[in-house]
């Protein structure tokens, strides 16, 4: 069937809660798809960061298949070969003493948020339903109900409340603003270290340390999302690895599977992760063993292929080429390893019409926050595949 096909059946039948480019993938190899017109686009996205490893990377396949053959699912009722070693290697290469296994990221994001209050009751002493946790404005945590009620994006929430209690909004980056919403009920500090879908924003250099200690002066937990920051895409294994900070908790997913699987996850202290007992929280398919032996190839593949080091070499060699651009439609470029954003000036239309122009060129990336395009291809690709998209967005942006 052709593309022109496919949208339309998908159109008619399926529910319209995304805009996507009107590219048709059905297939992907390392840092290429192919749509099933036939044509060539090199994946500027990575699945908003999925894709760390690249397409089906062949490591990855070759253990899926494997695990597939021998065992796909337990449940957590019974225990499983994949997730005890799952756990170990996460734990070890991270620094964290205890994981809880999820699937998608908003789900290892709940858990985070569980597991805050619950060792604000238990353990700091918080009286019972007082609970707060601060997020960021312009944050973006997940699709759950609970999440999008602290959001500060409107869309997400039109229509969706009444929303979860106990979340405080300060402005990022201001830690003058956390310091004073901050109060003895104060159970956790919710944070991107760079946010993603906010536009690429970084704060000051600086900002999570001082954050880390206005958690340790209120004796509250210090919780880093690294869903699409970490895992290598901003040229170490962790963001917050810039600073001298030793998080409570951090959350990932996404590259945790390489893209073949959702597997996501909350690492924590063993302090935090023992507020936990049996019933408390879990998931069918969280910590399935064919799910934990993906995860396990997927996080051998970024420490053996040194990919968060290749993410850094990379990142700052493109971000240099295209900070060479001459365009009036170019506010900045900013940007950690290869999560870069080129933000637009507000009289350039929007960043979609960018977006859609460089896809028939033959490049793939998305808009986001309107005017700002996302750059964030595999962690495998080579200098001469960012030369090679370097002119093609060199191009658009100087004569569109």
């Amino acid at each position: 069937m052709t593309s022109k096909e496919l949208i339309q059946i998908e159109d008619k039948y399926g529910a319209h809660n995304y805009h996507p480019l009107d590219v048709v993938i059905t297939r992907g190899q390392g840092v290429w798809v192919y749509d099933v017109d036939g044509n060539k686009y090199l994946d500027f996205l990575s699945a908003y960061s999925a894709l760390n490893q690249g397409h089906c990377h062949p490591r990855l396949v070759a253990i899926m298949k494997e695990q597939a053959e021998k065992l796909t699912l337990t449940s957590r009722a019974f225990r499983n070969d994949q997730l005890p070693l799952l756990c170990r290697e996460l734990c070890e290469t991270t620094g964290f003493d205890r994981v809880l296994p999820m699937n998608s990221g908003a789900e290892a994001v709940e858990t985070a948020i569980k597991a805050a209050r619950k060792w604000g009751y238990k353990v700091k002493g918080v009286e019972k339903d007082k609970a707060e946790i601060i997020v960021f404005a312009n944050n973006f945590h997940g699709r759950t109900t609970t999440i999008v009620g602290f959001s500060t994006e409107e869309q997400y929430k039109d229509g969706f409340g009444p929303f979860t209690p106990g979340f405080k909004v300060v402005e990022y980056g201001n830690i003058e603003a956390l310091r004073q919403a901050m109060t003895e009920n104060t159970v956790a500090v919710l944070i991107e270290p760079i946010q993603g879908e906010g536009g690429i924003i970084i704060p000051p250099q600086g900002y999570l340390e001082q954050i880390q200690d206005l958690c340790q002066e209120y004796n509250s937990l210090f919780i880093l999302d690294e869903i699409q920051s970490g895992l290598g895409r901003c040229g170490k294994l962790f963001a917050f690895q810039y600073e001298n900070v030793q998080p409570d908790g951090v959350i990932i997913g996404k590259a945790l599977s390489g893209g073949l699987y959702p597997v996501s996850a909350f690492l924590a202290k063993e302090e935090v992760m023992n507020v936990f007992n049996p019933g408390d929280h879990g998931s069918t398919f969280g910590g399935n063993p064919l799910g934990s032996a993906v995860a396990r190839e997927a996080l051998k593949i970024l420490v053996e292929e040194d990919l968060p080091q290749r993410a850094y070499e990379m990142g700052e060699y493109f971000v240099e080429k295209l900070r060479t651009i001459r365009s009036p439609h170019i506010k900045g470029v900013r940007g950690k390893g290869l999560l870069i954003g080129l933000e637009l000036v507000a009289k350039a239309g929007g960043a979609r019409r960018f977006c859609e122009a460089l896809e028939k060129e033959g490049l793939l990336c998305k808009e986001t926050h309107e005017t700002v395009i996302r750059f964030a291809p595999p962690l495998i690709i080579t200098k001469e595949d960012l030369d090679w998209a370097f002119d093609k967005i060199k191009r658009i942006m100087e004569t569109l």
